[in-house]
């Protein structure tokens, strides 16, 4: 049978409709692409969900609270949780309700600008130790190496305690002591992008080092950063509760997680919702980041499972 006795009655349509079921799909865009497979983890995307509605209680509550922190209610000293004060009193009649969203807020403003600081400093640094090597490398590694085994939490616990309690100047002490660990990590990936065609096009070009850095090196590790962010606000977290529960780190009148915790130890057995409610925002808020980390990590990894095909 030749193509000439066909009926042409019977050939397959040769229309638009066809041609466009067998053109390939419309290619989604890289930021498109992690934010499908990150919406797919369940537990990444409930971890965003928590961690969101703990920002909103950390700013709307003290804002519409009848109390403030210092304020004193004579007539409900260390009481529990009731409808005037749903999480409370402390032996001083102040709120812990309003105590603790204003202590999340502290908190959460410490572990943000800490790893905002952190993720920034040590992707420079690494990565223009890797990319301008030399002397410039030796000396950047050099320090970073001698900072690794200095115990920096002692180095923080001094600076905080001569703050007295200044959330900024701790911030800063963090960052100081928490950069390097990172900055490490990050040298270490750097040094095989500085061996691509585009770095090497870039400095024939005449483009200056710096910019280079800047502008091809800082960005192509940009999945490895969000993930160094997200970790680094737990981290902060923790390392803030931990210095402020033994009393080197915020202090009165200001609060924080960490403070409150460590009032509420000491009165864990006759008063114990001053110490459970700040301690359940404090696991939630780790907890939260955590499980957004690992979304994160999913999504940006291409050879991940976990957030399942595009």
């Amino acid at each position: 049978m030749t193509t000439d006795m066909i009926d042409p009655a019977v050939q397959p349509p040769v229309g638009p409709d066809t041609t466009a079921e067998r053109l390939p799909g419309k290619q989604l865009s890289k930021w498109s692409l992690y934010t499908r497979r990150f919406l797919r983890n369940k537990p990444a995307v409930a971890g965003i969900v928590i961690f969101i509605l703990m920002v909103i209680y950390s700013i709307v509550v003290p804002l519409l609270s009848p109390y403030k922190i210092d304020d004193q209610d004579f007539l409900n000293l260390g009481t529990g949780p009731s409808p005037e004060h749903w999480f409370g009193t402390t032996a001083g009649g102040n709120d812990t309700w309003t105590q603790t969203a204003v202590g999340l807020q502290r908190s959460l403003m410490i572990a943000v600008t800490v790893s905002i600081g952190i993720t920034a400093l040590s992707a420079i640094v690494g990565t223009a130790a890797a990319y301008f090597r030399g002397r410039v490398e030796q000396i950047t590694l050099l320090i970073i190496h001698f900072l690794m085994v200095v115990p920096t939490f002692l180095i923080l616990a001094l600076i905080s305690n001569d703050a007295g309690g200044d959330w900024r100047v701790i911030s800063l002490a963090m960052i100081f002591t928490g950069w390097f660990f990172p900055a490490r990590v990050i040298w270490t990936l750097a040094l095989s992008l500085r061996e691509r065609e585009y770095i090497d096009a870039a400095r024939y070009m005449g483009v200056p080092g710096m910019t280079i850095v800047m502008r091809h090196l800082v960005p192509n590790i940009g999945s490895l950063l969000v993930i160094n962010f997200t970790l680094g606000v737990v981290t902060a977290v923790m390392t803030e509760t931990g210095l402020s529960f033994i009393g080197f780190g915020v202090k009165i009148p200001d609060v924080s997680l960490g403070s409150l915790i460590g009032y509420g130890a000491a009165t864990v057995t006759s008063a114990p919702w001053q110490f459970y409610f700040p301690a359940a925002a404090l696991t939630l808020l780790t907890v939260s980041m955590a499980l957004v980390a690992d979304g994160l990590r999913d999504a940006l990894d291409p050879t991940s499972a976990a957030g399942g095909r595009a």
